[in-house]
């Protein structure tokens, strides 16, 4: 895929994003009718650059049971590929500030859900993981990146603490899921993007905070780090084939 493939994918984003704006502008915008629109974003943004989704142990997601879902961040085409995972299970992200202050996108992901995390401000930071907690208590499972960022070489950079701390607050488990694949269709700052990957994302095992508390946050960390590493070939994983 050349770089006018990737001006699609940047196009497709700013219409769904106008569609979203207008209709939260005229009072319209729904929960329902943004987890609609972002099913049709991101399965068009997959097709366009003919990534094949290949998920492990989906079952695990067949459940009403509300997740702090974590992954490893090695894309921006890690958002898309999840939401065609998740398509059947309530799921908003929290992303980093700069994101919103994207014209357009900032304000569009806003009226959908999602939540915006200052990391340089510590009081609003813990407001944005609040009122995750809120939608988490509504039956809505969280995403997070617990990198912060995406990785540069697709090995896993230091996980942040926000995350941790919001699942031992709420009770809720942490469902980490390992993304391989994504970088071979888009590196981190990347703007070429090549056609054919394929994007393995599996469903591990949900971890309880609440064998840990905050005492062991650290060992909470490493435990869900473990899990997704272990699907990573950067970190000594293994790639999965798509068979």
């Amino acid at each position: 895929m050349t770089v006018l493939h990737f001006s699609r994918a940047i196009l497709e984003t700013a219409r769904t994003s106008a569609v979203t704006v207008v209709d939260a502008a005229r009072g319209r915008l729904t929960f329902e009718r943004s987890s609609q629109r972002l099913d049709v974003w991101s399965r068009r943004l997959v097709e366009q650059a003919k990534i094949t989704v290949v998920p492990h142990h989906a079952e695990r997601l067949e459940t009403d049971e509300t997740f702090v879902v974590m992954s490893n961040h090695q894309s921006l085409y890690d958002v898309p590929v999840l939401f065609r995972v998740f398509r059947d299970k309530p799921l908003r992200m929290i992303a980093k500030r700069e994101l919103f202050r994207v014209p357009l996108w900032g304000r569009a992901m806003r009226e959908a859900g999602f939540f915006e995390i200052d990391r340089s401000n510590r009081e609003r930071a813990i407001e944005a993981l609040q009122s995750a907690s809120r939608d988490l208590a509504s039956g809505v499972s969280i995403w997070i990146a617990p990198e912060g960022t995406r990785s540069e070489t697709g090995a896993l950079n230091p996980f942040k603490r926000g995350g941790f701390r919001m699942a031992l607050e709420t009770g809720k488990r942490i469902l980490p899921v390992a993304v391989d694949g994504t970088r071979d269709a888009l590196v981190a700052r990347g703007f070429r993007v090549t056609e054919g990957a394929v994007a393995h994302v599996t469903i591990c095992e949900p971890v309880d905070p609440a064998d840990y508390g905050f005492e062991r946050r650290d060992e909470l960390s490493d435990r869900v780090r473990d899990a997704i590493a272990a699907y990573i070939p950067e970190e000594g994983g293994k790639r999965l084939s798509a068979d």
